[in-house]
């Protein structure tokens, strides 16, 4: 399985990083491939809202030139996306949401023409965060949930890691959670030629 992680944190070893981490460590043990992307390296600029995407003849278009349709190619070459987050303000990093919003360019059409070219994807949230996960973290996974069905996603999951310090101190609880990641998502796979190398 090929699978892109999309670290959404500003800090590059923070608490987010880490569980992420422990997580692909899991996944190359077992074989597969991991892609991560740490988004600050890129350059994402927010949508337009041009509708350039929706009007273009091409399967993939944007009016900018930025990194987006870059990592958006990475996506769709794999089998599965991790998207990994701390929580901000009840929701994602500003640097994933703008990733998030342009996504608009990867679903095209309605009704009986509508196509996602992330469709049946396999995908998963990790969340960290500094308080609980009662109303704290409960919108980020409705507004996963939401562009999950929207892109047409296999959703195999949302992880939250609550009451976050720091790395040190995350303990055995973000240990579990990965696991749970790397053993969700490879339940029932089953390598295809589709999906091999």
């Amino acid at each position: 399985m090929k699978v892109t992680t999309i670290l959404g944190s500003p800090r590059e070893r923070g608490n987010t990083a880490t569980v992420l981490g422990l997580f692909e460590a899991l996944m190359v043990q077992q074989g597969h491939e991991v892609d991560r992307i740490h988004i600050v390296d890129y350059r994402v600029n927010g949508c337009l809202g041009c509708q350039a995407c929706q009007r273009a003849s091409q399967e993939l278009a944007c009016s900018q030139q930025d990194d987006a349709m870059g990592i958006f190619r990475r996506m769709i070459a794999s089998d599965a996306v991790i998207y990994a987050t701390p929580l901000y303000t009840y929701g994602f990093t500003a640097q994933m949401k703008a990733l998030i919003d342009r996504e608009y360019c990867l679903v095209t059409g309605s009704g009986p023409e509508y196509r996602s070219l992330l469709k049946g994807k396999r995908s998963a949230l990790l969340v960290t965060c500094g308080g609980g996960i009662e109303e704290n973290a409960d919108l980020i996974q409705t507004v996963f949930d939401r562009e999950g069905q929207y892109q047409e996603w296999n959703i195999v999951g949302m992880y939250v890691v609550p009451l976050c310090t720091t790395p040190d101190e995350l303990g055995r609880g973000a240990l579990d959670t990965a696991r749970q990641m790397a053993d969700d998502l490879t339940r029932g796979w089953q390598r295809t030629p589709a999906s091999v190398p």
